[in-house]
């Protein structure tokens, strides 16, 4: 038998490897549907800090009543990672109880801030895999983490996300529109500088029914208010409304220079309501002012 020659370089590097669990997928192959799932939570909700050296942990802090997901993390990670609990004021209970999952496996860490989890503050860092990725899944995890899913005060249903990343925002209103056909713009609030991505009514119940899928991996008390969207219909005296007419720039310097809501609408052939609420968010700052463009651009 031929002698193996210990200088000839390797075939590849056993640490390279990725752990898998034994009758499941490569940790974090995005296009497992858990996987992607459980990344957009992360990307959302998720901090990884960087330590000393090759110290350091990622750390996702949830309310206790969801400790669920937490575990379902835990199953399919292949290292080793533990779930605590804490008690603590804040600045809505005096008494929230929490649940942490804390992973600290440099291997694992490197893996997902590879994926597109920064190191330290990320909420406007973050962006939309790459690669492959299971694309509706990544979205649910988003929206787990931080959306909402439910009725409105008036019965409505709704589907919203609250992000800091255009990235996000946007990708989520490009795939929402293929789902639903309802389009939406983002912008950041003018408060916080966030953007707040909603969607109502019929294209709410699309996009819940087609995010939270039958035995899909979610947050349990958000797959049961999505299911609960599917039984709504349209009242038959709720009229559909139109696409909706954007603001120009143009539109926004005449509301402004009249500082009159009848008297501009007159102009720009809008309702004086619709000119109302444009000039209250224009003077309270809700919406920034558009760039400068001529009349009819």
């Amino acid at each position: 038998m031929a002698e193996h020659d210990t200088n000839a370089p390797p075939l590849f590097e056993i640490g390279d490897l990725l752990p898998a669990p034994a009758d499941g997928p490569v940790f974090m192959d995005l296009e497992h549907p858990d996987y992607a799932y459980m990344f957009g939570f992360l990307q959302a909700d998720g901090h990884l800090a960087q330590g000393t050296g090759r110290k350091g942990r990622l750390t996702v802090e949830i309310s206790v009543r969801d400790i669920a997901v937490l575990r379902e993390f835990q199953r399919l990670t292949p290292y080793n990672s533990s779930i605590t609990e804490r008690v603590r004021a804040t600045n809505f209970s005096q008494e929230h109880h929490s649940a942490i999952w804390t992973l600290c496996d440099q291997e694992a860490r490197a893996r997902i801030n590879g994926l597109g989890l920064p190191y330290g503050r990320k909420s406007k860092k973050i962006t939309p895999p790459r690669g492959e990725f299971s694309r509706r899944d990544y979205l649910r995890g988003v929206i787990d983490a931080d959306g909402s899913v439910g009725h409105t005060g008036q019965g409505l249903p709704f589907v919203s996300l609250t992000t800091a990343s255009a990235a996000v925002g946007a990708y989520l209103c490009r795939y929402a529109k293929a789902v639903t056909g309802a389009a939406r713009q983002i912008g950041r609030n003018a408060r916080d500088g966030v953007f707040n991505v909603v969607y109502t009514k019929e294209a709410a119940v699309q996009l819940a029914g087609h995010l939270y899928y039958p035995g899909c991996l979610s947050l349990a008390r958000k797959r049961t208010a999505a299911a609960s969207l599917a039984s709504w219909e349209r009242p038959a005296d709720m009229r559909v409304r139109p696409p909706g007419r954007r603001w120009k720039a143009w539109e926004d310097h005449v509301l402004l220079a009249h500082d009159d809501a009848g008297a501009a609408a007159t102009e720009l052939g809008r309702s004086v309501a619709s000119c109302s609420v444009r000039l209250w968010r224009l003077k309270t700052g809700e919406v920034r002012r558009s760039e400068d463009t001529a009349p009819g651009a």
